[in-house]
């Protein structure tokens, strides 16, 4: 049994989420939440973003077992997300952002969640890109 490990050709995007794209620290997840300016919400989650100080895309996740149940819905949930995540357009704003898990996103798929959330990210970055700098 081989287990094919990446394409040889195609420009797909990195199979890891390392460091540099995480959210980390608690007060870096306080900063989003006391100082979003997007948010994207939907009935099974909500998205904060605020643009990133150091021009890297960073990603937070909560999903908490008083939503989610089962660990193994909330490891699901988690990496889809963090699969959409590094499909954002190279175009797209730096952002911090937060993906918070409601009641009920146990119960989608992962082509439905997937196909949500692709749509929830494009709010996010247009909220994102109507919202006038302000440098403080």
């Amino acid at each position: 049994m081989s287990r094919r490990v990446g394409g040889a050709t195609g420009t797909r995007a990195p199979a890891t989420f390392g460091k540099s794209q995480r959210l980390l620290k608690a007060a870096d997840f306080k900063q989003v939440f006391d100082h979003n300016e997007a948010r994207a919400s939907h009935r099974y989650f909500l998205l904060l973003a605020k643009p990133a100080a150091d021009n890297q895309q960073r990603l937070g996740l909560v999903v908490a077992k008083k939503n989610v149940r089962l660990a193994v819905q909330r490891n699901r949930i988690k990496r889809v997300v963090r699969e959409t995540f590094r499909q954002l357009p190279e175009q797209q704003p730096p952002l911090d952002t937060i993906f918070l898990a409601r009641r009920g996103i146990d119960q989608l798929d992962k082509r439905a969640l997937s196909s949500i959330l692709r749509e929830q990210w494009s709010k996010l970055a247009k909220q994102i890109a109507a919202t006038p700098t302000s440098e403080s």
